[in-house]
């Protein structure tokens, strides 16, 4: 289906942050198959941070919504399409369903472009592309169930990868920088600390608030644990609001970093906790331990399991239900009732084996 002799290759995915990070399996692979590639990626701004330092990418595009006055749209697109066609990418794959993506593709110039079929679409949609993909080969169950989900488009173009592991790669900057952030909180090395993120693009993914402000006091009176809060800006005030009467040392850094500088804050945690959302997927990317809460949402579609990664679901015979809360009334009884005690009987089987082997001081940097 595809030809052997490309030079310049160009990865599409305009999705969200969890998206960008699965993707680094793809652009690995796509290396591994072209070794004397340069292989690029597109992604929405600012996700570009988390894959600068990636050995396996030659250039990093980021995409923004242009907002303005007609003209200064059509301006702006013009420049970025001009900037597209410039790079004369041979080969690009678009690995997501959506128009932009599409069109972008098509806008590149590329000789071949390649794209998942989809039914429903306007018939321009799939023309858009020389090569449409209609039934895309399922990983063996080995495989990353996240990373598969661009990895099956490329095992249909017969391009494989020996591992399947996101794997995100900490530009020195940015450890630098949160090395700095971490030593003005006093978390410098030798201080064992996790990270708690207990906030979700989408509420009926998030567990009650207080139940983690019970799990970070535990923590603090059983171990000495320190924890840091991370998030967006938008969850500063949220983040604030849980950190406020806890018994331990409690930090908040949600919307103080970029995402480089989160990954490598992640990098650094003895153990990360949260919800499901994308930081999970950076931080197994990074190599940290992970606990992740899941409710209505399907754990198995998404993450590994194993001695380094676990998760947390309800025992209702309903879970997982794949809506948005119960009868999608954005609220997850499922969450609502799972005990604090339940993933507190995870944290301390992490914390007791896998973390017991990782002192925080050997993972810490200091920036001189």
């Amino acid at each position: 289906m595809i030809g052997k002799g490309y030079c310049n290759i160009l990865l599409i995915q305009l999705g969200d942050i969890g998206d960008v990070v699965l993707t680094t399996s793809a652009i690995r692979a796509l290396r591994e198959t072209y070794p004397a590639a340069r292989v690029s990626i597109m992604v929405r701004k600012p996700f570009g941070s988390l894959l600068t330092a990636d050995p396996n990418i030659f250039h990093v595009i980021e995409h923004s919504k242009v907002r303005g006055s007609f003209f200064n749209v059509l301006s702006q697109h013009a420049r970025f399409v001009t900037q597209l066609r410039k790079a004369r990418h041979d080969l690009v794959i678009d690995l997501r369903t959506g128009d932009r993506g599409a069109i972008l593709s098509f806008c590149t110039g590329a000789k071949e472009r390649v794209g998942l079929y989809v039914d429903g679409k306007e018939r321009w949609h799939n023309l858009l592309f020389t090569n449409t993909i209609r039934d895309a080969p399922v990983g063996l169950p080995t495989d990353h169930p996240g990373a598969d989900q661009s990895l099956r488009i490329l095992r249909s173009m017969g391009i494989v990868t020996k591992s399947s592991d996101p794997k995100i790669y900490v530009a020195p900057a940015d450890r630098k920088r949160a090395v700095k952030l971490l030593a003005d909180c006093g978390l410098s090395s030798g201080v064992r600390w996790i990270t708690v993120n207990p906030f979700s693009r989408w509420p009926y993914k998030e567990w009650d608030y207080g139940k983690w402000g019970q799990v970070m006091d535990s923590l603090w009176e059983r171990h000495r644990l320190r924890s840091l809060l991370i998030g967006s800006q938008e969850e500063y005030s949220a983040a604030a609001a849980i950190s406020e009467g806890r018994k331990g040392c409690t930090f908040n850094f949600a919307g103080k970093t970029s995402l480089g500088e989160l990954a490598a804050i992640l990098s650094m945690s003895t153990l990360h906790l949260g919800v499901d959302s994308a930081a999970p997927h950076i931080t197994a990317a990074v190599g940290t331990p992970t606990i992740t809460i899941h409710g209505p949402s399907d754990w198995r579609a998404w993450r590994v399991i194993n001695d380094m990664h676990k998760v947390v679901i309800s025992p209702m015979a309903c879970v997982p239900c794949h809506r948005m809360g119960c009868s999608d009334s954005g609220r997850s009884i499922c969450l609502d009732e799972l005990e604090m005690q339940s993933v507190l009987d995870v944290v301390e089987e992490m914390l007791s084996s896998t973390c017991g082997a990782i002192p925080h001081g050997d993972r810490f940097e200091d920036p001189s």
